[in-house]
């Protein structure tokens, strides 16, 4: 019995590790907050506040984004996109039905929101070398059918 909870707790402690390794091995996880100060859309007006927190659940990315609108209206959604890329879902439907994105290296992802089966909105992301400060670059639509494009900055909380 006493070899089996040694083994237990061994077990336990190992896959708590590897589940840390794994989260510090995505420059994405964590929480990042958007610095309006720093951020410039070329077209398309910036929301007042935004935050989003990104958390591994399995394979899969979990972003839950909340904040208002530039307009006062909330912004809330919840999706999961496969850590490794490719097509993901929706949990807390926002204003996209649809969500895929991929990695192009260790810092770089790329995610794209559909509507109706159409790409509505690009965002291309960067995290610094030091992993404080993410960059966005976006283009595309909103869920209105508005042009956004522009650099977006957010600073990890």
């Amino acid at each position: 019995m006493k070899r089996f909870l040694v083994f237990a707790t061994v077990f336990a402690l190992s896959l708590v590790a590897s589940g840390v390794l794994l989260a510090q091995s995505n420059p994405l996880v964590g929480t990042w907050k958007l610095n309006p100060g720093k951020s410039k859309l070329t077209s398309g007006a910036p929301p007042k506040e935004e935050m989003f927190t990104v958390q591994m659940v399995g394979d899969q990315d979990q972003v839950t984004v909340t904040g208002t609108a530039a307009n006062g209206s909330p912004i809330s959604m919840k999706y999961e996109v496969p850590d490794k890329g490719g097509t993901g879902k929706f949990l807390v439907a926002g204003p996209f039905d649809a969500v895929s994105g991929k990695f192009i290296n260790d810092n770089t992802r790329e995610i794209t929101y559909i509507k109706g089966g159409n790409e509505m909105l690009h965002i291309h992301s960067v995290v610094s070398k030091d992993g404080k400060t993410m960059t966005n670059t976006t283009k595309g639509t909103d869920a209105q059918g508005n042009p956004v494009s522009g650099v977006l900055v957010w600073e990890k909380q």
